[in-house]
């Protein structure tokens, strides 16, 4: 079984040669070498690298960097600008960099953008034009997620942390899985696939988890495992849940079979950026 994860961030530690936008709360550092020595002290074999936009923007150099120095691990996500005029030559140029797989945008409440937002328009042309799917964060807005799929039924979209806000320390919220009747809804759109990214955050049961899996197995059925793509997010997740905790419930559950198990935590992601890593 080939094991990716559909969401990680690696970055440098927070120094003026590299600065941080905002200080969260992560680890100090996940460097790229850092960030391929946990991979691999837990299995697994690649990872989609999202370029952390708390830390450093739209500026994707770095995941840039990281990917040329581990090119079978990491396949590579840029945050693009909705501002930004200049918006199908950046995404373009971002379609020809080595191990690049997608874009990102953000629909949370905080960014105050509507579904019909112009810049967002222009992003979601330049990436079907230049094959690309386009991740999109839309948690606790999820109302606006999916008008916004359903004005650009020719895009590929990646739903976000299955589209459910996910808390940044513990405990989880009373009513974590508020949103799922929302998520398995939008599952009826065929051009969205889901990432099943930071869902032990919503537990309210300590490790291993044990009551994330039937409110996940909706999640399945809604969507099937060829479109749940299983990711940890582990240092946006850290204060709740470290990597391996967020690795091991999907390995050992009895809730899946082999097959599902299979597609779930590499497959589906392989599938839905056209991307596998290699090792060695």
């Amino acid at each position: 079984m080939t094991i990716i994860d559909s969401q990680v961030h690696a970055y440098e530690a927070n120094t003026p040669k590299r600065p941080w936008r905002t200080v969260p709360n992560w680890p100090a550092s996940a460097t790229g070498d850092e960030t391929v020595a946990a991979m691999d002290k837990l299995g697994i074999d690649g990872a989609i690298f999202i370029s952390a936009f708390s830390l450093y923007g739209y500026d994707a150099s770095y995941a840039v960097e990281v990917q040329r120095a581990h090119p079978g691990r990491f396949a590579i996500v840029k945050p693009v600008d909705p501002d930004d005029p200049a918006v199908d030559e950046i995404v373009a140029e971002w379609k020809k960099t080595p191990g690049a797989v997608g874009v990102r945008i953000f629909l949370r409440e905080e960014e105050k953008r509507a579904a019909d937002d112009p810049g967002h328009a222009r992003i979601l042309r330049a990436a079907v034009r230049h094959d690309l799917p386009v991740n999109i964060l839309c948690w606790g807005n999820l109302d606006a997620g999916t008008a916004l799929i359903d004005r650009h039924p020719d895009t590929r979209f990646i739903l976000d942390h299955l589209g459910i806000l996910q808390p940044r320390v513990p405990p989880a919220p009373p009513q974590p899985w508020a949103d799922l009747p929302k998520v398995l809804a939008l599952a009826k759109r065929p051009n969205v696939v889901i990432k099943v990214s930071g869902a032990c955050t919503l537990a309210r049961e300590p490790y291993p988890f044990p009551d994330i899996w039937d409110p996940l197995a909706r999640v399945f059925d809604a969507w099937g495992f060829e479109r749940c793509l299983w990711g940890t997010d582990w240092t946006r997740a850290f204060a709740v849940v470290n990597y391996e905790q967020a690795v091991r419930p999907f390995v050992e559950t009895k809730r899946l079979s082999d097959s599902e198990r299979a597609m779930l935590m590499g497959g589906a992601c392989a599938k839905a950026y056209g991307w596998s890593p290699k090792k060695g």
